[in-house]
């Protein structure tokens, strides 16, 4: 994929006008606290299977001590994170999987093109490529900054056993 191969173009969607905030992405998808890494969802096209949100990156991230003190960079693995989640929001949203609760499943072809750093919205962008109800979902991403990819690759997700993680860790998982 070309740096400059958007899987939509940023003038097709408005980064103001919010379509899902925290509290709808939390009715798809369980992170909470520091492991939310969404911010909002902007744009859902059913027809072209593609969804768009963001991340807005602040000083607060629990990242920020570590990563680095003297100046902190996102973590590629949270940016893949971001993309999981926006992934998972737009799967289980329009339920493409037939599953309750959808997980990570691998990679390919991940690139990180630029770093991220607080004070950047980092904007994602999903696309199903290929879908096996109740098997596997995979997709392709971009994070953007600024109009520059920042990241992408290919996100597979697949569906987690909920009842059996339930029983095995005596919670009630789900949803």
């Amino acid at each position: 994929m070309a740096p400059r191969d958007y899987i939509i173009h940023p003038s097709e969607y408005d980064l103001d006008k919010v379509i899902a905030d925290i509290h709808e992405i939390r009715r798809w998808n369980m992170q909470r606290f520091e492991m939310e890494q969404l911010t909002a969802i902007v744009h859902e096209d059913q027809s072209r299977c593609l969804c768009v949100g963001y991340k807005d990156v602040t000083r607060d991230e629990f990242w920020i001590r570590g990563h680095f003190p003297v100046m902190p960079l996102m973590p590629g693995v949270m940016m893949c994170e971001a993309a999981a989640q926006l992934s998972s929001y737009f799967t289980q949203k329009h339920n493409l999987l037939d599953a309750k609760l959808v997980g990570f499943g691998g990679m390919e072809d991940v690139r990180f093109r630029e770093p991220v750093v607080p004070g950047d919205r980092l904007v994602i962008t999903v696309e199903r490529v290929r879908v096996r109800p109740r098997a596997m979902i995979v997709c392709r991403f971009q994070g953007l900054v600024r109009e520059n990819i920042v990241v992408d690759g290919v996100i597979k997700g697949v569906p987690l056993p909920v009842d059996a993680l339930a029983q095995a860790t005596g919670g009630a998982a789900g949803g």
